[in-house]
């Protein structure tokens, strides 16, 4: 007889302690998980009325940006290094690994004991399936979650409730182990796993570190329901990491009913008689004197976010910014450090950012990212970091593959779903070539580190092996995990038709582990190719009193070349290529200018996104031109373009730009 999930429960802690406790053993490694630097964004979001740029908080700003590894400062450190919030894509699995780890060589230390508090909102396991609804100019896609995302957004899970505990679990002995000795954690639930979650909660911060049951009962319309009363509340378990904890007493207004009580006094002061029960008598108490309402665990108060709301910004399960700001007003110290780690809409780090307090947040799908990035952005928030796993499809290898795998195991894996066959070992001894022969053409196949970018140098070897290896090859294919900035010019600058270039599925392990073997992945597996971005030349103006500059940037062309990797059905992809074909640039969902890219961290201090209007009216476009001002420089500047389709999809181009557009 199968056991049941409370019989379970015991197994699923334990199972979760003791991959909590491996990721903790590796902290000090060589290997440990680290955070790479996508972008440091210096809010300025295009408007006609205001060019943030010249301010002096831009200025600002600018002087205290993040330098490259090599300068000896970073982002997020101690002493004088300034802390740097920051937003991150990836599994927070991951994401806590790598902050409890710290990066020495960036400046960041260990995490370890520093959070002031945590608010998670993470999947309900109600079996509701979040599906990605894109709206471009006449059309409206729906895209089904990639196998990655899915943990975001389908909100299902393979074996039911105890799967769910299983992922749960790990991720909130990390988060333990990040929060400080006064801090507190909220985890937002409802009626599906609550109850579940709550014995997990009491094994891993202690029965004792439980502080409340919080009922937040929002407003609903109420609709009959089949032989049981409707539903319209959700729980929010609160602990604290210790019993010396930070706290301050919420209030609300007083209710019309409680006002009514009040009288004036013979100086018109506003007073009520009431009885005194340790003295005797009676006491007169002044309505001045009474903050309010105090808070108690039931928050019927608070609504959800409505349609039309301002702070609405079309994510299902987004909470209110009221809910949000009544935990860390109660619960995080000033300048205190808050982090979400299932981020979803933004709410938590929009609030933190508004309320003055530090933050982190990270989330699993990149369409929530996006949606965070762009709300930040949108609310004129400090510069901030955008950051991802480093070597994530390496962290993801020894998930999958356990941790002793080689980079050569993994590159077999790759060639074979691609319908490569390996050369011998004495032709290929890091395990990275195969073959392909079809045809009449002969193609050797180049599966690349996930552990470096793929770029020029890495081309160039390419080409050099297909001419040469074993008598030479009519092509070469070469598959990459991540690539250089400028990978599609240095494509262009070869211009060889004997070379191809495809993307490795990012999820790819995530797929295999979920599918079990390669047989069952082999012929759904898609290797996309690459998208590329083509801008005008760029305008470089001096000003006549030789202070500043003018540059415009303005988009040519967006090239979405594998529509087909995009997880769509055909009646959808049909209506994508029509876009494609007549407006590639509708595609764009965000892009941003960094003037003077050093190659390393890309600062994008302008933006405009889908949505903002402050510019052109069009919710549904971007502006194709940017015009930046900015401050004189001497020689050529190197500006870099980055673009993000409304699939998460990343394109860049860099030019070197002289004077007056001279090159």
């Amino acid at each position: 007889m199968a056991k049941s999930l409370l019989e379970q429960l015991p197994e699923i802690v334990a199972r979760g302690r003791q991959v909590a406790e491996k990721i903790l053993e590796s902290l000090e490694g060589r290997h440990r998980v680290g955070l790479q630097t996508r972008e440091w964004v210096l809010p300025s979001k295009d408007s006609k009325a205001s060019d943030w740029i010249t301010a002096n908080a831009r200025q600002e700003a600018l002087a205290t940006e993040l330098p490259s590894p090599a300068g000896g400062r970073g982002a997020g450190g101690e002493g004088d290094r300034p802390w740097r919030n920051r937003l991150i894509y990836g599994d927070n699995l991951l994401a806590m690994a790598a902050l409890l780890a710290g990066a020495p060589a960036t400046g960041l230390p260990s995490l370890r004991g520093k959070l002031d508090l945590i608010y998670i909102d993470p999947p309900f396991d109600s079996k509701a399936d979040y599906r990605t609804k894109v709206v471009l100019p006449g059309v409206e896609l729906e895209q089904k979650p990639t196998v990655i995302e899915q943990f975001a957004y389908s909100d299902t899970w393979s074996d039911g409730t105890a799967s769910y505990l299983e992922m749960i679990t790990p991720r909130l002995i990390l988060m333990r182990e990040l929060l400080s000795d006064s801090g507190s954690i909220y985890v937002h639930l409802d009626w599906h796993v609550g109850h579940y979650v709550k014995l997990v909660l009491d094994e891993v911060f202690g029965k004792n570190c439980f502080r409340n049951e919080l009922i937040w009962s929002y407003f609903g319309f109420k609709r009959s329901t089949a032989k049981k009363f409707p539903q319209k509340h959700d729980v929010i378990f609160s602990y604290t990491k210790s019993q010396e904890y930070f706290w301050k007493t919420q209030f609300k207004p007083h209710s019309s009913e409680y006002l009514k009580r009040f009288k004036p006094d013979e100086t018109g002061r506003l007073c009520r008689s009431d009885v005194n029960p340790t003295a005797g008598g009676s006491r007169r108490i002044y309505l001045d004197d009474v903050e309010g309402d105090i808070v108690d665990s039931v928050w019927d108060d608070l609504p959800p976010v409505n349609p039309v709301a301002k702070e609405r910004v079309d994510y299902t399960t987004q909470k209110p910014e009221k809910l949000l700001e009544r935990i860390i007003q109660a619960s995080c110290p000033e300048n205190g450090l808050v982090a979400d780690f299932f981020g979803g809409s933004g709410t938590t780090a929009a609030v933190a950012e508004r309320l003055g307090r530090r933050w982190i947040t990270s989330d699993l799908g990149k369409p929530a990212c996006m949606i965070m990035r762009k709300r930040l952005i949108d609310q004129n928030a400090r510069p901030f970091l955008y950051q991802a796993i480093g070597d994530y499809q390496v962290e993801a290898a020894k998930s999958t593959l356990g941790r002793s795998f080689r980079i050569g195991d993994l590159s077999q894996i790759v060639l074979s779903l691609y319908g490569a066959l390996s050369l011998a070992e004495e032709d290929n001894p890091l395990r990275n070539l195969g073959s392909i022969a079809g045809g009449g053409v002969r193609t050797l196949v180049y599966a690349d580190s996930p552990n470096k970018l793929t770029g020029a140098a890495t081309l160039k070897k390419a080409l050099a092996q297909r001419d040469s290896l074993l008598g030479g090859w009519d092509k070469v294919v070469v598959l990459g995990w991540n690539f250089e900035p400028d990978i599609g010019q240095s494509i262009a600058a070869l211009n060889d038709p004997g070379l191809e270039v495809l993307v490795i599925p990012p999820d790819l392990l995530d797929r295999l582990k979920k599918k079990g073997s390669l047989d069952k992945l082999r012929g759904s597996v898609r290797f996309a190719s690459l998208q590329y971005l083509k801008i005008q030349p760029v305008q470089r103006l001096r000003s006549s009193d030789g202070q500043t500059e003018t540059l415009r940037v303005q988009l040519a062309n967006y090239v979405l070349l594998s529509p087909e990797a995009i997880n769509l059905d055909e009646g959808n992809r049909e209506k994508l290529q029509a876009v494609m074909n007549a407006e590639p640039l509708a595609l764009i969902e965000y892009w941003a200018v960094d003037p003077d890219y050093d190659g390393q961290v890309f600062r994008s201090v302008w933006q405009d996104y889908r949505g903002n209007v402050d510019n052109d009216g069009d919710p549904l476009r971007v502006v194709t031109e940017a015009v930046l001002q900015v401050p004189a420089k001497t020689g050529p500047r190197r500006v870099c373009v980055r673009a993000v389709d409304v699939f998460g999809f990343e394109a860049e181009v860099a030019v070197n730009v002289g004077v007056e557009g001279a090159p």
